[in-house]
């Protein structure tokens, strides 16, 4: 996303929301395009209880995460990656639970995820933040692609990592699976 907060607050709404989103750059010198892992919740919601629970946790991450930190133009996109990033592996292993499913789906929602990034950039960063569109044209392949590759790998390999971890509490017992 090609988005920056620009929201004027005082010190403890600083602290807590920060707290709550922890937020890193993933590339060097492109410190407005940050990582944070408010998509694997999502996810993981979808793993667990299908993909519409995903998206709606995605949702309502990004809005709380537009709110606090006065971001309308980062909510809006995350909304649509979130969405992006969650339905194609949510679908795939709601018909088929296994691991090489959710491997896949997460491949195919990685790319989904990408797409939905630069297509959000390229149509809302002109028309809410007034890049130029050429501008964000060229940011394309040196560093929306890359950094939402990235971003969709460690959302990913966290989600992999806390499922397996929680998956055996949150399913019945008639429908766990050993080795889980």
């Amino acid at each position: 996303m090609v988005h920056q907060a620009t929201g004027h607050h005082g010190p403890h709404v600083r602290h807590w929301r920060s707290s709550l989103f922890i937020e890193f750059p993933l590339l060097p010198g492109v410190t407005w395009l940050k990582f944070d892992a408010s998509n694997m919740p999502a996810m993981v919601s979808g793993f667990a209880f299908g993909p519409g629970a995903g998206v709606a946790v995605g949702i309502l991450t990004a809005i709380i995460h537009g709110l606090l930190m006065a971001d309308f133009t980062g909510a809006l996109m995350n909304v649509l990656t979130v969405t992006c990033f969650v339905l194609p592996a949510a679908i795939i292993y709601k018909k088929k639970r296994t691991y090489p499913a959710a491997i896949g789906g997460l491949a195919l929602s990685i790319i989904a995820a990408m797409a939905g990034a630069v297509v959000g950039n390229l149509v809302v960063t002109p028309m809410w933040l007034g890049v130029p569109f050429e501008a964000v044209t060229a940011m394309i392949i040196p560093i929306l692609i890359p950094f939402n590759l990235l971003k969709g790998l460690l959302n990913a390999v966290l989600t992999l990592v806390i499922y397996k971890s929680i998956s055996n509490l949150i399913t019945p017992k008639k429908d766990q699976t050993k080795g889980r």
